[in-house]
Parts: structure tokens; sequence; C-alpha cells
């Protein structure tokens, strides 16, 4: 099963956490080897999500969003089998009102299709600050 968009149930528990709180993205994202567009234009899927990322870029700097890490996924060491990715970075958003505000923009809205037609399985999760500052997980 592909996650590309999230459901209507998980938009809503999205928007029902705190929205004035600062909040990172971890995105995990596996494309497509070619771009699915509807209208058949023929790229890979990296072009279509470089695409994406360059036209995205002026909308999400306006709404205060920062790439705050981004790496090369190498191996999956604890996960299902096959689950690779090929693209992974936290972004950092002052708080979950500008990320709403960025998937909600006109401007963004109209350049989305590049990413829905560049990946083929994508994970989004929405991670806060930890009140704990001794180091501890638990």
């Amino acid at each position: 099963m592909s996650n590309i968009d999230p459901s209507k149930k998980q938009f809503n528990e999205f928007k029902s956490l705190p929205r004035d709180t600062t909040i990172m993205m971890l995105n995990l994202i596996q494309l497509n080897d070619k771009a699915r567009y509807q209208d058949g234009k023929s790229m890979s899927g990296k072009e279509a999500y470089a695409n994406y990322g360059k036209l995205s870029q002026p909308v999400f700097a306006r709404v205060g969003g920062k790439i705050i890490w981004r790496g090369k996924p190498e191996c999956v060491l604890i996960g299902p089998k096959g689950e690779n990715w090929d693209i992974a970075f936290i972004a950092e958003y002052p708080n979950a009102a500008a990320f709403l505000e960025m998937v909600t923009d006109p401007e963004y809205q109209a350049i989305v299709f590049h990413r829905q037609a560049a990946v083929s399985d994508s994970r989004l999760i929405r991670m806060g600050q930890s009140e704990d500052k001794t180091g501890s997980f638990f």
C-alpha cells in the first residue's frame, strides 16, 4: 500500500494537535522510477520531485519552514523488508499553523501534483520538542 497523501482521518488528527508550538516533520520518500503524471508527461520520479522542491520552496520559506537535516538513506536496519527510502529530511516549521497554511496555500496546491507524480511511498511524521532535558528517552 502506498502512502502519498494523508487520509482524512490522519489530517484531522494532525489538525487536532496544538498549533502554536514549533514542529518538525520527518520526511521519508521513495520515488517512482518514472513519474506518474496524469497527462503522460515523461520524466523520472527524481526529476519530478526536484520540480516539486523548486516550485514549493517559495511557499515553504514564506510560512517560515526550513530544512534542519537531510541525509542519504543507506539501509533499513529495523523495518519491513523492502521499505527503502530515496530521500530523508526533517523540515522545521515555526508551528503547525504554518504547515497547514503551506499545504492549503493555492500556490502550493497548484504544484503538489509534481510530488504526487514523483512519490511511490512516503512517511511524514510530526514531531514536537521533547520536554525531557536529561537526554533520557523515557
